[in-house]
């Protein structure tokens, strides 16, 4: 077997849809399908059924996807054992992470990451609902809560978190609510609760009770930008909201705590680049941490 024509087609197992992996790797959609019609034109077998919404694996699809992965595992481990000692850091790494961690707290520190490993790529992208280090979605995920126990190296990163949060305007014409109960007087900020992929990321109804919200944002950012804008009262993370201008912490009693934490595939132990990675994350979280959970004083 080809190991070229292995790697396409693990990619088109990982998305689901020739466009998405040829994008990820770079080849167009007509010679993706082509070389996966010569794998399964050599394996005398079909691997993938392709349809309009996208590509599903046959049973020996998925059988040889496994076999695969741990080939794939074994060679990074292998090329790991000739890219130490003084050689620069280099490839890419690919980093998945909830909104409100990525894109406020980690992306803006990229760039130190950058000039640190100029050869290094990085990819930061959205945790999505269903997630797998073992399948390669990503190098290294930022999770909320702790990982469930599997092929993984998990580490805790901080605590964090997230209060009521109301914008000047809305104050201005609406007022602020007294206690919990007053709460159902007053627009609220909320999640698409069918889009949550981890329980422990509905906090808010920890803190509205039976109150449900009449705005529904499927992002933390999101909710925070309507929040600002006078849309209603959100639960918002502290880190990220209490540097806002314009954003009044309600009821500071009233407070949900959660965690972060670190995972990455036990196979990128020795991997130079994604231990680059995860040393930094790890570096920039600990100077931070007393900023990012600062809310509990």
């Amino acid at each position: 077997m080809n190991w070229d024509d292995a790697r396409i087609f693990l990619a088109i197992a990982r998305e689901g849809q020739m466009l998405a992996a040829g994008r990820r790797l770079g080849i167009n959609q007509a010679t993706l399908s082509r070389r996966l019609t010569h794998l399964e034109a050599g394996l005398q077998t079909t691997l993938v059924v392709r349809g309009p919404q996208g590509c599903a694996l046959t049973s020996e699809g998925a059988a040889l996807v496994a076999h695969l992965e741990r080939a794939e595992t074994a060679m990074l481990e292998g090329e790991a054992l000739f890219k130490g000692g003084t050689a620069r850091i280099s490839g890419t790494v690919r980093i998945g992470a909830p909104d409100g961690f990525g894109i406020h707290f980690l992306a803006p520190r990229l760039r130190l990451l950058a000039a640190r490993h100029p050869d290094l790529n990085v990819e930061l992208v959205p945790v999505p609902r269903s997630f797998s280090l073992s399948q390669r979605e990503a190098d290294v995920a930022i999770l909320v809560g702790r990982p469930e126990r599997g092929r993984a190296v998990t580490a805790k990163l901080t605590d964090y978190s997230l209060g009521l949060f109301a914008s000047d305007d809305y104050i201005a014409d609406m007022g602020c609510p007294d206690g919990p109960d007053d709460l159902g007087k007053h627009r609220l900020v909320g999640y698409v609760e069918d889009l949550l992929y981890a329980r422990s990321l509905d906090y808010a109804a920890q803190i509205y009770g039976a109150f449900r919200p009449g705005i529904a944002i499927s992002s933390a950012l999101g909710q925070m930008q309507a929040v600002r804008s006078g849309a209603g009262i959100g639960v918002l993370h502290d880190f990220i909201a209490c540097a806002e201008t314009g954003l009044v912490r309600l009821m500071p009693a009233h407070s949900v705590r959660r965690s972060y934490w670190l995972a990455y595939h036990e196979s990128q132990r020795e991997i130079r680049r994604v231990q680059a990675v995860v040393g930094f994350i790890k570096s920039e979280v600990s100077r931070a941490s007393g900023w990012i959970y600062s809310a509990r004083d």
